[in-house]
């Protein structure tokens, strides 16, 4: 496992981030970076830009703890002068491929630049850290400086060498953790529980002081049984809690369950809104960046558990918040 960049390798990259353009060999050709996931992805955009071509794995509505990847995946990261992997156990199907990738070139696990303390554990695999780090933009600050790094490193023969835009990219996701925190404390005390399809909130849930409910727990490859869903209605029934929510990338059965069963109790509770857990939405949208993911969260959640948020987001681009 990586142990992430030291403090003399951040503070290279971002002083390399801080030198101007540099000047290419003619006939240098741009970089062809593979990112799993589609918030690397974006990541690497917001870092680089015109300056590489990136490819996601997986995009909208991918489940990457059950993804498995294709042939057509192996021979594109094989191809690849750069493979950007998030880490944490999130690509659970991919462990076989990246040990044979690892003999030409290993994948960058960015997300294990994060230091172990400050990582949360997953309750049913104590061994095993809970990976979705991208719900707290602080955290994912320092995924930012490690791609940064990687992308600082790459010396391939014939391949242009790229200078991250890092410190303006650092000022765009910490805008937008400073905005999450202003929504989503303003939501009143006895409505701050998030009831969602699988724990992929507990990082936001940390930094904001909520309290979450993931029906099936962090991984999606386990099924969430009866008792489970039970435990969920007598829950959204006592607390009397407004609203549940469901994901892009999960199925919406375990929580439409919940809704039928709090109106069996005659509580009524509707779906807050449908939000990114594990994957952005469509490319090409605002919801389809890592910005406008994480604001279409916080926005949707503020507003439907009774806080207060602008329907149209931090920056006036949402799309849709419930």
């Amino acid at each position: 496992m990586s142990q992430g960049p030291t403090r003399r390798m951040v503070l290279g990259a971002a002083a390399a981030a801080a030198l101007p353009a540099p000047v290419f060999a003619q006939g240098a050709q741009t970089l062809n970076i593979v990112a799993t996931t589609s918030m690397l992805a974006d990541t690497v955009r917001m870092l680089a830009g015109a300056q590489v071509r990136v490819e996601a794995l997986m995009g909208e509505g991918v489940d990457p703890h059950l993804y498995r990847p294709t042939r057509a995946d192996i021979v594109k990261m094989t191809q690849a002068d750069l493979v950007i992997a998030h880490g944490l156990n999130l690509e659970a199907q991919f462990r076989e491929t990246f040990t044979q990738l690892a003999r030409r070139r290993p994948a960058v696990l960015a997300a294990e630049a994060i230091p172990k303390e400050q990582l949360l554990k997953d309750d049913e695999v104590p061994d095993k850290p809970d990976p979705h780090v991208w719900m707290d933009p602080k955290l994912w600050a320092v995924v930012v400086r490690s791609v940064a790094l990687a992308l600082v490193g790459v010396n391939v023969p014939n391949r242009r060498k790229v200078t991250p835009d890092l410190e303006p990219t650092l000022a765009k996701v910490e805008a937008l953790g400073v905005y999450a925190g202003e929504v989503l404390s303003s939501v009143p005390a006895e409505r701050r529980v998030l009831v969602t399809a699988h724990d992929a909130f507990n990082y936001m849930a940390r930094a904001h002081n909520l309290e979450v409910h993931g029906i099936q727990g962090i991984s999606t490859e386990s099924e969430a049984g009866l008792k489970a869903i039970e435990a969920t209605v007598e829950l959204v029934v006592s607390r009397k809690i407004p609203a549940v929510f469901v994901e892009s990338s999960v199925s919406d059965r375990n929580i439409r369950a919940v809704i039928e069963g709090a109106a069996r109790r005659g509580h009524q509770v509707k779906i807050g809104a449908e939000l990114f857990s594990d994957a952005m939405g469509k490319p090409g949208s605002y919801e389809g960046t890592y910005v406008g993911m994480i604001d279409h969260n916080v926005t949707a959640i503020a507003r439907a558990l009774g806080g207060n948020a602008p329907e149209k987001g931090m920056s006036g681009r949402l799309a849709h918040t419930g």
